[in-house]
């Protein structure tokens, strides 16, 4: 299998190879046990029009630029929060891209993501942070995740998700 992808304003060619002894012997990603606490109500914020979001990468030099059409805003803990959501991979629904004060902790340092329900008409959609995923460079060095932006790193411990994985592939030369 191959995949095709844009990044940075060039393509990429990826072989996949779902038989890898990497993949076979992958023992899991271990995970927070969800807690009903980290399922948050979130309101939508959106902006006048859509801005062009420019984000660094997992690989040194590479840029990403994603659509965001607004904010959530979410309160936890007497705190209340903004991210900036990306249009998501499945029509309507949102994408966020974060870290917290779990990032390089427990969970994987660069990043971790979030899909987002559609927003309701009144703009009110669930953050479920039981459901934050590690993107591909948590597993392996030649995968070129974009890092979320300044304003998605939380300063606070969201104890939800997926947690560091157990094993990863690194370049070796």
């Amino acid at each position: 299998m191959i995949e095709v992808a844009r990044r940075g304003g060039h393509l990429l060619v990826r072989p996949r190879h779902p038989d890898t002894e990497f993949r076979a012997g992958y023992a899991g990603t271990p995970t927070y046990l969800p807690t009903p606490g980290w399922r948050l109500e979130a309101r939508f914020l959106p902006f006048d029009e859509p801005r062009d979001v420019t984000v660094g990468a997992a690989v040194e030099g590479l840029q990403h630029v994603y659509a965001a059409p607004g904010e959530l805003e979410f309160a936890t803990d007497g705190q209340i929060f903004r991210l900036t959501a990306f249009n998501g991979y499945v029509p309507g629904t949102l994408l966020v891209l974060l870290t917290d004060a779990t990032s390089g902790v427990t969970t994987y340092a660069a990043n971790r993501s979030l899909t987002v329900p559609a927003p309701d008409a009144d703009g009110r959609t669930t953050l479920d942070f039981t459901r934050a995923v590690n993107l591909p460079c948590a597993y392996t060095d030649y995968a070129t995740c974009p890092l979320p932006p300044a304003e998605n790193r939380l300063p606070i411990l969201v104890e939800a998700g997926e947690k560091t994985p157990l094993s990863r592939i690194t370049v070796t030369l």
